[in-house]
């Protein structure tokens, strides 16, 4: 039988489990040791730790505080790991707690950590899924039911200190080049409400002050946010402490490339499983300083798609040269527009393309001034016809699908 290595009680604070942290720091005491071919099962909370709930309000997201994400599950040791090397990580499989089959999408306050698209939707507004077996579906967006591709959207190993005197380094100084910007620039070092696992509380408290935030990935992994790393996927880890130090959470049961709504995806509680085998000195031998890894071999099928094109032309109609970022907002935007014809609401659109299997794509990256971007969207996804026609498009369920995502509602 397989072991549990971390286990979780959602009935309590990750704060309150010392197998669990929320920072990256190279002291951050092993919680286990495994041996390269071992596998084992890690359970995990949500990203925020249990903050957002199972109804119809977003107060819980427009309040969140986003200086304590994301909790992680780890850090795990593997013997025999050393720096240079590479750590393989197979995901054998990943689910969701039988008794808490539910996730949350959602848009953050633009004052409280914003989103890809936080100038069109600056209120906190929240979508619930219901998980039903391998699909889903939300009684806040009606007309839409898809199979999850379940994936952690953070996992990696620890830094050294080397390393992340670098990130802070660089990290600060894009901040202070705008201190004053909403949202930031960066989330920077911040003590307060770091939880450093088994670390003594004395060195913890030092330890914090420099401790990375998981906000961002970097190159050891972190928070990738790569819906294709699911069962079967196998990733390549670079080593920068003795040991490894890997650690996992941020669980989505489904999410669209690019998790524009940022607190995106479907996030949910559940568990992985997974195995760990070493590539010595596999750093060097493949000149890797980031993950590389193969997708899984099991994914939704979907074999039709409408495709949207952005370019780097912003709302304003401002020319950028060659800026995938704001091409690939453009198509998003593009496909919003379209499924506001169809009864949708913006809000509503967002969400399914935060939530559902879209695929991102960089087209062109050549053709100066413009990059161009396509937002590819499954239509087999949808309870009716939203391909163009000659007749127009007819809006869906009667006109009933235009329901409101749960809102911020004050207070």
């Amino acid at each position: 039988m397989t072991d549990k290595l971390i286990s979780i009680d959602l009935s309590e604070s990750p704060y309150s489990n010392d197998m669990v942290h929320n920072r990256w720091h190279p002291d951050i005491p092993m919680v286990a040791t495994v041996k390269p071919g071992d596998d084992f099962i890690v359970e995990c909370y949500d990203w925020t730790g249990g903050q957002i709930k199972n109804d119809d309000s977003a107060a819980d997201v427009r309040d969140v505080d986003l200086s304590q994400v994301h909790f992680l599950s780890g850090p795990i040791g593997v013997d025999g790991a050393e720096p240079g090397d590479l750590l393989v990580v197979d995901i054998l499989d990943i689910g969701a707690f039988g008794d808490c089959l539910w996730g949350f999408n959602g848009f953050f306050s633009r004052n409280n950590g914003g989103g890809f698209l936080t100038d069109h939707f600056p209120e906190a507004q929240k979508s619930i899924w219901d998980i039903n077996g391998m699909f889903t579906k939300s009684r806040h967006v009606p007309g839409v039911e898809f199979a999850g591709l379940i994936h952690p959207g953070l996992i990696g190993c620890l830094p050294s200190k080397e390393m992340l005197a670098e990130w802070n380094q660089r990290e600060a100084a894009l901040f202070n080049s705008n201190p004053q910007r909403v949202p930031p620039l960066a989330a920077l070092p911040y003590a307060d409400t770091a939880h450093m696992g088994r670390m003594a509380p004395e060195a913890a408290k030092g330890a914090a002050a420099e401790a990375a935030r998981t906000v961002p990935p970097r190159e050891h992994g972190g928070n990738c946010d790569i819906k294709d790393l699911s069962r079967g996927s196998k990733v390549f880890f670079p080593v920068y402490v003795d040991g490894g130090g890997l650690s996992v959470g941020d669980l989505h049961f489904s999410q669209g490339d690019g998790e524009i709504t940022f607190c995106g995806a479907i996030e949910m509680a559940g568990w992985i499983h997974m195995r760990v085998n070493l590539i010595k000195g596999g750093m060097a031998k493949y000149g890797i300083k980031n993950p590389i890894f193969k997708p899984s071999p099991i994914t939704p099928k979907y074999d039709d798609y409408l495709i949207f094109e952005g370019i780097s032309v912003d709302e304003a109609g401002k020319q950028h040269y060659l800026d995938v970022h704001i091409a690939y907002r453009q198509a998003c935007l593009n496909a919003i527009e379209y499924l506001k014809k169809f009864g949708y609401s913006g809000a509503q659109a967002y969400a399914i393309l935060g939530t559902a299997p879209v695929q991102g794509h960089i087209s062109g990256v050549v053709d100066i001034p413009n990059a161009c971007a396509t937002l590819w969207l499954p239509t087999d996804i949808f309870e009716f016809d939203v391909q163009p026609g000659a007749d127009g498009p007819t809006v869906a369920l009667d006109g009933s699908i235009n329901v409101p995502l749960a809102p911020d509602l004050g207070g």
